[in-house]
């Protein structure tokens, strides 16, 4: 139902047929992917129908996703008159305090989100960042007996650092960047340019040069520009210390599936609280892209100046997110420009050669990828790198080369399962060196018990290697797994078949119908249509 009866503010209209129409139309939008229609049509309804707690909830929801701060805020006004603002709710309010130098109201917001429960291991750096905006600044204190205190320091060193470089402490800055620098690992790049900013800006040029690697493109300006000494970097603001904390935690929630949508509320809301903030713009153009919001991650990624610091991590989200949207020439375009720089580094190779592998380039992807290795020296290169250019090589028909490469990887790397199961599947599909080829997907198996692909190579190359009894039971073990994958489907119905199970081959079958791509469509209806023949054996 459209209005939940509550009172209407003095002097508002309502017009619920108007809003009712505005309604219904944003919700057609909404599921059709119209974000821009959608949320035009969400605000018209709210305009119309102010009362409306499902008007206000939707508007709310919809203005995270888009980053429509005005409509989100309006929103959030109205649900929380009527007690229904989302958890999440009050960390916006938050946002908006601190950026007017609200520091009561902060406070208050603040002890709601500890009553509330769910966010409240954030308090005390939010505490923190409220009393340096005070003039009276208290550093934060995680209580070990707190039963979030694991979840908080995950995030304190860094807020420690800041504040601590604001106040002109070194001293007490260094040791923590040093531990927040190693918490985050290789997802440190945009932290390493702010901390060193920060450092450079008061005086510590050493130590800031400390932070930036040389030989790499995304730290080249940064390098450039405190070699020259041209580096001004006010001290971070309560509002923008907020929202590089709601960045790091979105990213933390979105890490799991289940908290994608969360994770894209908490880095719109950080874009709110720190609209210039390119590390706020790069989460949110990644989790957007991520989360099938792509236009917005594009959106979100362009907003991060080029010839900035973070221009370049900028534009390595551009190219995720132009991916993500489906304008696939464009993100080749840049990825190509981006790989072809000085010191592009590994990384814009595999971006590179992940695109050119999506577009069935298979030769270019192997270049890129064996591109990628070049940067390495003995005894340092990734097993990860050989797996990308071996798996080019044999999706490109160069099986031969993809072998040798494929065995440089498992030889660097002899337990690594993806290794082991691709060498191995690999020939088991050929019909070469099946019996050790088996022993491959075994040991892998062994190693990660409850991977659906590799439980799919080990039933097939029981399959292969004729003994159908044991290939059924790990086969239908994938298929629980993996209910939704076409190979593992396919696999199972031509066992099952073998095995005499006509009816259950020919439902395993249709079930991996729904699913099929390129020249498995036609091979698996003809299956389901006259059975298993030879000539229509899975590969």
């Amino acid at each position: 139902m459209l209005t939940v009866p509550v009172a209407v503010p003095a002097g508002a209209s309502v017009d619920r047929q108007g809003a009712l129409h505005a309604y219904a139309r944003a919700r057609l939008a909404d599921g059709d992917g119209a974000m821009g229609l959608a949320v035009d049509s969400y605000r018209a309804a709210l305009a119309l129908d102010p009362a409306s707690v499902e008007v206000a909830r939707r508007s709310y929801v919809q203005a995270l996703e888009s980053g429509d701060r005005a409509l989100a805020l309006r929103s959030a006004a109205l649900l929380e008159e009527q007690g229904a603002l989302p958890r999440e709710g009050t960390l916006l309010l938050i946002g908006e305090a601190l950026g007017r130098k609200d520091w009561a109201r902060a406070r208050e917001m603040t002890a709601r989100m500890v009553e509330e429960g769910n966010f409240s291991f954030l308090a005390p750096i939010i505490t923190s960042w409220i009393s340096l905006g005070e003039g009276h600044y208290a550093a934060p204190v995680v209580a070990g007996q707190d039963r979030f205190a694991a979840l908080a320091q995950r995030y304190v060193d860094e807020h420690v650092a800041l504040q601590a470089l604001g106040n002109g402490d070194l001293t007490a800055a260094v040791p923590a960047i040093r531990r927040a620098i190693a918490l985050r690992g290789g997802e440190s790049a945009a932290l390493r340019l702010t901390l060193a900013a920060q450092l450079a800006g008061r005086g510590a040029k050493a130590e800031a040069l400390m932070l930036i690697p040389p030989g790499e493109a995304a730290f080249a300006r940064a390098r450039a520009d405190l070699a020259r000494g041209k580096v001004k970097a006010a001290a971070v603001t309560p509002v923008q210390g907020y929202a590089r904390l709601l960045s790091r935690l979105a990213v933390d929630v979105a890490s799991d599936p289940s908290g994608t949508a969360m994770g894209i509320r908490l880095a719109r809301i950080a874009t709110f609280a720190d609209s210039g903030g390119a590390e706020a713009q790069l989460v949110a153009a990644r989790l957007l892209s991520a989360g099938g919001l792509a236009p917005g991650g594009v959106a979100e990624a362009r907003k991060v100046p080029v010839d900035g610091w973070y221009g370049v991590l900028g534009q390595a989200e551009l190219v995720d997110a132009l991916a993500a949207s489906g304008e696939t020439q464009a993100a080749l375009a840049l990825a190509k420009k981006l790989a072809a720089e000085p010191d592009a580094g590994a990384e814009r190779q595999v971006r590179l050669g992940r695109l050119l592998a999506d577009s069935e380039d298979f030769d270019g992807a192997a270049a890129a990828f064996r591109a990628a290795q070049a940067g390495y020296g003995e005894g340092e290169l990734p097993w990860a790198l050989l797996l990308f250019e071996g798996s080019a090589l044999e999706q490109g028909k160069r099986w031969d080369e993809a072998r040798a490469v494929l065995e440089r990887a498992a030889a660097l790397a002899p337990n690594e399962p993806m290794v082991l199961n691709y060498l191995g599947y690999a020939q088991i599909e050929r019909r070469q060196n099946v019996a050790a080829a088996l022993d491959l997907i075994k040991k892998a198996s062994a190693l990660k018990p409850q991977d659906a692909s590799i439980a799919d190579s080990l039933g097939w190359a029981h399959y292969v290697t004729g003994d159908v009894a044991r290939a059924l039971p790990v086969l239908e073990r994938a298929a629980a797994g993996a209910p939704g994958d076409a190979t593992i489907n396919e696999h199972l119905g031509d066992a099952l078949w073998s095995a005499g199970r006509r009816y259950e081959a020919r439902y395993a079958w249709s079930r991996a119908s729904l699913f099929a791509q390129g020249d498995g469509v036609a091979r698996i209806a003809a299956k389901v249509e006259q059975g298993l023949k030879p000539e229509y054996a899975a590969p």
